[in-house]
């Protein structure tokens, strides 16, 4: 979808730079992948549109390893592979894309837990060379994976600070406000 209007700008060491739409990569809660493709021909055709952006191309073999799908799976249509299977496929082309920001939303909550704990390893890899902003309302993830953690609480974007996290005072707080909301 084309940007209408506004722009984006990534602020570090007080340079602001205008982020451009292939420097965001996304991975949505419902996947978007070209079902009538296996994921070897999805990564093959996002490797080759991509190729002149891409530094560093690795085997494709290398980007499978790294998400563990079996080479027996690589063939299977897109269509058949499970909802977290899927979701490996968006973060994988994440991956070889390798944009500046990464939005993540609920990427992980599809996935059992043995998957869960791999991707959030290679997450936290990502981390050191991306921006990701990740989307959850599950607290221990976002504590367990994040640096900064805010709060969509009364219309405002509210930072928590994770040790008020530990806090039942602050988690109360943060209970009774969103169920003001929900029940308003």
């Amino acid at each position: 979808i084309e940007i209408q209007s506004g722009k984006f700008y990534l602020e570090e060491r007080l340079e602001k730079e205008e982020l451009k739409k292939d420097e965001i990569g996304y991975v949505l809660s419902s996947p978007m992948v070209p079902e009538f493709l296996t994921a070897k021909e999805f990564l093959k055709f996002s490797i080759d549109i991509n190729k002149d952006k891409i530094k560093n191309i690795k085997d494709i073999d290398y980007y499978f390893n790294l998400v563990k799908i079996e080479p027996k799976d690589q063939s299977i249509l897109l269509k058949d592979y499970s909802h977290g299977m899927k979701n490996k496929i968006q973060i994988l082309i994440n991956i070889i894309s390798n944009p500046k920001v990464i939005l993540l939303d609920e990427p992980l909550t599809s996935l059992d837990i043995v998957v869960q704990e791999e991707m959030k390893k290679l997450l936290k890899s990502l981390k050191k060379n991306h921006i990701i902003i990740f989307s959850t309302h599950i607290l221990e993830l976002a504590m367990d994976l994040c640096d900064e953690i805010v709060v969509l609480n009364n219309k405002k974007i509210e930072l928590i600070e994770k040790n008020n996290l530990n806090s039942k005072k602050y988690k109360d707080k943060i209970m009774n406000s969103l169920k003001e909301q929900i029940y308003d």
